[in-house]
């Protein structure tokens, strides 16, 4: 007897919590995933965060398999298709308060891509420019 995966029961309960406490939920997804269906232009470092409340969508989905709604995009409309597995966190803006997920029993590991392999050179690198920091909320 195979357990069902929890993630997408989770994803759906902290949805409505979110929304009960007059917050905008957002979802952080792993577009490297196959089957992420997401615009491109807004994927940095393999990752996108995405409004998924009531005012910015049009049938939402929280379904066991995956996450799909309609949304406008720099004024282009999409449809947005997110793989249960894609789904990294859960969060409300405004609070910062959510849930990241990891490993789950049930749900496949994704396949992660070796990096590159850097040619090995005798000498240290040194960063390129000035150091920045940057305020996570």
């Amino acid at each position: 007897m195979s357990i069902t995966p929890s993630r997408p029961y989770l994803i759906r309960a902290l949805y409505e919590w979110i929304l009960d406490n007059d917050d905008v939920p957002y979802l952080v997804v792993d577009a490297t995933i196959q089957n992420v269906m997401v615009p491109e232009q807004f994927v940095a470092d393999g990752q996108i965060i995405l409004n998924v409340g009531p005012s910015a969508v049009q049938a939402l989905d929280l379904a066991d398999e995956a996450v799909s709604f309609s949304a406008r995009f720099g004024g282009v409309p999409m449809q947005v298709y997110v793989p249960v597995l894609a789904v990294k966190a859960i969060y409300a803006k405004e609070s910062g308060q959510g849930m990241g997920f990891g490993f789950e029993p049930g749900i496949p590991d994704p396949e992660t891509p070796s990096p590159p392999l850097k040619e090995v050179d005798d000498k240290p690198s040194k960063p390129a420019g000035r150091p920045t920091l940057k305020v996570v909320k």
